[in-house]
């Protein structure tokens, strides 16, 4: 399984980026695909994810900033990253996990067994 996350950036407050996650080895319409954070000093935390079944679920301070989405048949997840704050800035990666998690591990690191090598995104004030 690899897990390649691209898209990331320098981006001043406000702006927006579009992270991308393709996956190889697997198929993500039939797993839990997840967006993590991880800033300097700080445990890595739950940003987003979409479950198998299309429905998707994310850390309450992003939503309405953030929207992850995939594309089946490109076998790859997005996340859309809109009015970016400094405290975003972090390295973001992307993770796969069984179809057979239940939900609440999917807001953790647990819930997932296959992770992408991350991208940076740094914004600026």
């Amino acid at each position: 399984v690899q897990l390649q996350a691209s898209g990331g950036g320098l981006v001043q407050a406000g702006g927006s980026l579009r992270l991308s996650c393709v996956a190889s080895g697997l198929t993500i319409s039939t797993y839990n695909m997840g967006w993590f954070r991880q800033a300097p000093g700080k445990e890595r935390e739950f940003v987003g994810g979409i479950r198998w079944s299309g429905n998707t679920y994310s850390k309450d301070s992003v939503k309405g900033r953030f929207t992850i989405s995939r594309d089946n048949a490109k076998n790859t997840v997005e996340l859309q990253l809109n009015s970016l704050k400094p405290e975003d800035t972090a390295v973001y990666y992307c993770a796969a996990g069984s179809k057979r998690k239940i939900l609440s591990e999917l807001f953790t690191p647990r819930g997932y067994d296959d992770w992408g090598q991350g991208t940076q995104v740094t914004v600026s004030s």
